[in-house]
């Protein structure tokens, strides 16, 4: 079997390609990948953001999740922002305050993991030295980055009245943001033009001399303490030098035979199997595809799904997640009896409809039979540049519920509950799906649907990515915009509220490889710019 990455960025993909050719692994591929993609889709990820990889090496006998999410600095407490909550947006994505600082500027930064996550996946399973990994995404930061149709896209979304910061604002929010991503007379560079980030490439440079020591511990991590010091930002120190990598047991579960192993709580994979067993539930190969009836059952099964999730998904450091229970037969058998009987889910949320794109993924596969499926992101963008690293942090302090004493709600230390799900399928003990999805909470009904496509409807990796999909996080059923007007004035009469996408590749992006007979295949949803490369 020839190796295969697939991603949302061509040249992050050609990154992943080229060190696979150099004799490096699934893990060496898709660590080369991350760094590219942080440096080519510097919103969607990057060295100040957090992420979640599965590995599996089956003939090293390996087959772990490394979970490296950002922390809410040790400064913060449960109460810090209660008294500015307003609400939370329709998909539940971020919470809101009246004056946005969970949004935008240092008070919306968690402690970041990915050189933490990226370096120690690569010292512990890679086979390459970290400066051949980087080096692909350390000439494209000194070669310069050309603008794609998908980054302009994100940068001029327009939140309008949902509550949030357009990214336009962030992006020239900092004095490097406002020299790296915008044209002299203060406009936002266009698709087509280029981006020129020296601090980003020294950046990495630094990095891939002094590893992540030099992040957390060393000259860097001095740097972005002063810098958040003198600006009232809450990490410090203390945040950066305490900062560990996760080691997770996937959380397994099943569909129509294969094994399903995914990434546990604070992660989405959880929420991802629990679909998966509702839906098996159901017949739906009997089922026309993406008809009226199959919707519904897709709808409600996301909705209870949702519910779940809200009532009980975060990080078990700090509440208690049952997730035996909601994962188990009995659970989704009685959930699955709810949708025959004609009972509706109801999950209540303000605000509009937005298919959150703040991430993005690689998923690997090597002529060892070793796979990779990697998640990370920025949650949404800080506009946090310190001076002179070229880098923007995260604002993953958005995503921590305000109000104290449930499962999203703020802790010192804690981790933000995450709706990423890299996810590998395994038919016997050998992989034989690898997919991960960016898109926030529309992440886990995109892996789901794509699943279901390949397994119920015997599609090809790339037509399961780029079927028409549905989200159901609340009351309403989103629909892509080639899903037929018939279809949806159907779902209309079985008294659903529809709101039709103006995007026909919508609500998340699924990205996978297929191992079928020794023989790899994959799809990268045309929502973004990517594309699958053999190497």
């Amino acid at each position: 079997m020839r190796g295969m990455v697939v991603a949302p960025q061509p040249e992050s993909v050609e990154a992943g390609v080229e060190v696979l050719r150099r004799g490096g692994n699934a893990v060496d591929a898709a660590i080369a990948c991350a760094f590219s993609q942080g440096v080519v889709d510097p919103q969607m990820c990057g060295i100040g953001g957090f992420g979640s990889m599965q590995i599996c090496m089956p003939k090293r006998g390996v087959h772990t999740v490394l979970e490296f999410f950002a922390r809410a600095p040790l400064a913060a407490t449960p109460t810090m922002w209660a008294h500015k909550f307003i609400g939370q947006s329709r998909d539940g994505f971020v919470f809101l305050l009246r004056d946005q600082s969970n949004d935008i500027g240092y008070g919306s930064v968690g402690t970041p993991g990915n050189v933490a996550g990226y370096t120690e996946a690569l010292s512990r399973f890679g086979s390459m030295d970290l400066a051949d990994v980087m080096a692909p995404a350390i000439a494209q930061a000194h070669r310069g980055v050309m603008v794609r149709p998908y980054v302009h896209y994100y940068w001029a979304i327009d939140h309008g009245g949902d509550g949030q910061v357009n990214t336009a604002d962030k992006l020239r929010f900092s004095e490097t943001g406002r020299q790296v991503y915008c044209r002299p007379d203060g406009t936002l560079k266009r698709p087509g033009d280029t981006l020129h980030n020296p601090d980003m490439a020294r950046t990495l440079e630094r990095i891939a001399r002094g590893g992540a020591d030099i992040f957390y511990r060393g000259a860097i991590a001095e740097e972005m303490v002063a810098d958040f010091r003198a600006r009232g930002g809450l990490m410090t120190m203390e945040d950066l030098t305490g900062y560990r990598v996760r080691e997770k047991a996937p959380s397994w579960g099943s569909y129509r035979g294969l094994r399903v192993a995914s990434n546990p709580p604070p992660a989405g994979g959880g929420s991802l199997i629990e679909l998966l067993h509702i839906l098996e539930e159901f017949d739906l190969r009997a089922l026309e595809h993406n008809s009226p009836e199959h919707l519904h059952i897709l709808a409600e099964a996301m909705k209870w799904m949702t519910i779940d999730k809200d009532a009980h998904m975060g990080d078990p450091d700090f509440v208690d997640v049952p997730l035996d229970r909601l994962l188990s037969r009995a659970h989704c058998a009685g959930l699955a009896a709810r949708i025959r009987a004609g009972e509706k889910a109801s999950v209540p949320r303000a605000g509009q409809p937005r298919d959150p794109p703040d991430t993005t993924v690689v998923c690997v596969v090597d002529a060892a039979g070793n796979a990779v499926a990697l998640t990370h992101t920025l949650g949404i963008p800080s506009g946090v540049i310190t001076p002179g690293l070229g880098f923007m942090f995260n604002g993953c302090m958005s995503g921590f519920d305000p109000r104290p004493g449930r499962a999203a709600s703020i802790a010192p230390g804690k981790s933000r509950a995450s709706a990423m799900a890299p996810t590998i399928l395994f038919r016997d003990d050998e992989p034989c799906m690898v997919l991960a999805a960016p898109g926030g909470t529309y992440i886990v009904p995109a892996i789901a649907q794509a699943i279901m496509n390949v397994v119920d409807f015997g599609m090809s990796m790339s037509e399961a990515v780029a079927a028409p999909r549905i989200v159901a996080l609340s009351d309403t059923i989103d629909v892509a915009n080639r899903i037929p007007h018939a279809t949806t004035a159907a779902l209309t009469d079985m008294g659903y509220p529809i709101a039709r996408s103006y995007q026909s590749y919508a609500f998340g992006a699924p990205h996978g490889l297929l191992i079928r007979d020794g023989v790899c295949s994959g799809g990268a949803d045309p929502q973004r710019d990517g594309m699958v490369m053999v190497a």
